[in-house]
């Protein structure tokens, strides 16, 4: 029995990521993006801005779009965005909404079944201890829109990747 090596063809080389990588319309879409949140919160004229956007749009290389971005301070525009801010603030009440909802749904079961047992309130230690977490989660919302940097974008900051990656 003879054996046979049949040559795999090799793979297509990729080129490294830098500078020279294309982009394509989802970076530009997110470059425009920023631009024009830079626009709303004065960092950019609307002749400069309407330059950028073009420049984003016939962009072909990450290096052309990081250009663009360069001397805009993007993580200050990023965390004043109003937008992001307001998704951010919804996040936090769904959260709320269904930590109330599992609270109430066990606090439901725990008094059934006190009920049918009878005896000792014993029900009375898991809701105080949950009911504690509860009101600690939901005064925390106010705290949602307050300015400051999160641990998401230190993350971001130190990887020294662009933001719109």
């Amino acid at each position: 029995m003879t054996t046979e090596t049949v040559a795999s063809p090799s793979p297509r080389p990729r080129p490294a990521a830098g500078r020279g990588v294309r982009v394509g319309d989802r970076e530009r879409e997110r470059v425009a993006a920023r631009l024009a949140q830079a626009l709303s919160q004065g960092y950019l004229s609307i002749g400069e801005y309407e330059t950028r956007t073009d420049a984003a749009i016939a962009a072909r290389t990450v290096g052309a779009l990081d250009e663009l971005m360069a001397d805009l301070p993007v993580d200050r525009i990023r965390r004043h965005d109003p937008q992001r801010r307001a998704a951010l603030h919804r996040a936090a009440r769904t959260g709320v909404r269904i930590h109330l909802a599992a609270y109430l749904g066990a606090a439901a079961l725990m008094l059934g079944i006190w009920a049918v047992t009878g005896g000792y309130f014993w029900p009375i230690w898991p809701l105080l201890g949950w009911g504690i977490g509860m009101a600690c989660h939901a005064g925390g919302l106010s705290a949602c829109g307050a300015p400051g940097r999160s641990r998401i974008g230190e993350q971001i900051a130190r990887s020294g990747r662009p933001y719109w990656r």
